[in-house]
């Protein structure tokens, strides 16, 4: 038998006054629809259990929809039986290439896309549900100082970028104040960094932006299970959950009836983006203006890929005629991932999917309501901690790309690495995607934009090692630097700020 435990500093043999005794067998009702569903393990070791900790194993149990996790555990694992359409690379008149824009183009988009702002059709979501683990912080990878000179938080460069952009479209349109454009940002947490997050900002003073134009929400969790579907117990009082994912936006912005928020709003577009990324382009105007030019429901930026067997998920058509999805590397064969098209020179396979989305939100309803109804989540095989200390077993995920096969139009749009895709996911010390190599790529970026604006630069390590930093508060694209570089030598490294 076990001991007794004390649970959250409580005597859990002592009963709170007034508070009704813990019960002394599981609920019959709960453990009755337990069994409904194959669960009723999860009250195995009751009768090993204090009566606090039967308290909170029955608050835990009843905390979750039994019904709605049944059918994604059901439909998920039948689902990884089935055959899947075989993959065709992406039309080439689905995606705008670098090569092929022209500046008239360039222009006319950002117009757009500017005008749209200023008329508050254009929301900003952040997936932000991730930790630094990997980087070696608890924190939320949101607060991560990649190390510029600013020393500029990831959060605060993309709150200035947004401030730029309102800027931009205030003065488009002749309204002279930023205070008549808004853009709102809707920043998805998890039970992990949602607090955290939130305290960041107020420390900040929210970097400028007016705290009503703010909106946190979290993302859900769910159980995790064996491979047989039963729930995995992380103690015996307690189900091993995980959050469900980047994917997880969808039904969390329907649940917490954030869509009905951004309709109230006059929000038509939303721009959707992971926050690891030091070089993102938070809501672009030309990216905004292409996808409204093309009239689609959905579009990505993507990249091409740096070289054959790179490690990126890549946009493919699913199917003959089929809709555009993602399929992560580990799904394309080294002959299909090295294949080459002979009339472009081009991978067949090579638009990268780096997390930088455009959605109606027409469209971001269908898929909440589409997601819902199928049920259907990636499988990974994880270690997750049990009462049998770590075992092997599912966690249930969905990610952001789900969305795409609901589209009827998608629309590819293809951005340089170097300008906009710095990603930030592993600690320095790393071959890749470090905060050292953000930093680098931000620097580099920044020091074409000042030497093309006039400036001079000079330095006391080598230039591929420093670079300056133009604070997003004075250019967003490197536009508006001639006034402040023109004739001008900055010693890297340095921040060029107002």
């Amino acid at each position: 038998m076990r001991e007794p435990t004390m649970v959250e500093g409580i005597d859990s043999n002592a009963a709170a006054p007034g508070a009704l005794p813990p019960p002394t067998s599981p609920p019959q009702a709960l453990l009755e629809r337990l069994k409904d569903y194959g669960q009723e393990d999860a009250f195995a070791l009751w009768d090993e259990l204090s009566p606090e900790e039967r308290h909170l194993l029955v608050k835990d149990i009843e905390s979750l929809d039994l019904l709605r996790i049944d059918r994604i555990i059901r439909c998920s694992l039948r689902s990884q039986a089935l055959p899947l359409a075989a993959i065709e690379p992406v039309p080439e008149s689905c995606v705008s290439s670098v090569e092929e824009r022209t500046m008239e183009e360039r222009e006319r988009w950002w117009k757009m896309g500017l005008k749209a702002i200023s008329e508050g059709k254009l929301a900003v979501l952040l997936l932000s549900g991730g930790q630094g683990t990997r980087l070696g912080s608890s924190d939320p990878k949101g607060c991560i100082n990649i190390g510029l000179p600013s020393g500029k938080s990831l959060f605060q460069l993309q709150a200035e970028r947004i401030l730029c952009v309102q800027r931009l479209a205030a003065q488009a349109m002749n309204e002279g104040s930023t205070g008549s454009v808004t853009i709102h940002w809707y920043i998805m947490t998890s039970p992990f960094t949602d607090d955290a997050t939130r305290k960041f900002f107020e420390s900040h003073k929210y970097f400028g932006l007016e705290a009503d134009q703010v909106t946190f929400f979290q993302q859900g969790t769910i159980p995790c299970i064996s491979k047989d579907g039963r729930y995995i117990m992380e103690t015996p009082f307690k189900v091993a959950k995980s959050p469900d994912g980047n994917g997880g936006v969808y039904s969390a912005l329907k649940s917490s009836r954030l869509l009905e928020d951004m309709a109230t709003r006059g929000v038509k577009y939303i721009d959707c983006y992971g926050v690891d990324n030091a070089l993102v382009r938070v809501a672009d105007p030309t990216f905004l203006g292409y996808f409204i030019d093309k009239g689609v429901t959905a579009a990505a930026k993507v990249v091409r890929k740096a070289y054959p067997l790179e490690k990126v998920g890549v946009f493919v058509r699913r199917g003959k005629g089929g809709p555009l999805t993602v399929v992560e590397y580990s799904e394309l064969d080294a002959s299909l991932a090295s294949a080459i098209n002979q009339q472009t020179g081009r991978l067949r396979f090579c638009w990268s999917n780096v997390c930088l989305h455009m959605f109606t939100l027409d469209f971001l309803n269908q898929v909440a309501n589409g997601l819902e109804k199928d049920s259907i989540y990636h499988l990974a095989e994880k270690k997750i901690p049990s009462i049998h200390g770590y075992t092997m077993g599912l966690k249930l995920e969905q990610f952001i790309f789900d969305a795409f096969p609901y589209a009827p139009s998608t629309a590819l749009f293809e951005v340089l690495r170097e300008e906009e895709f710095a990603p930030v996911k592993n600690a320095n010390g790393s071959n890749y995607d470090t905060p050292d190599s953000a930093r680098l790529l931000v620097l580099r970026l920044h020091t074409r934009w000042v030497v093309a604006a006039g400036g001079f630069l000079t330095h006391s390590v080598p230039l591929y090692a420093t670079g300056v930093e133009v604070s997003p508060l004075c250019s967003y694209t490197g536009e508006n630097l001639e006034s402040i570089c023109r004739g001008r030598t900055f010693h890297a490294p340095c921040e060029i700020a107002f």
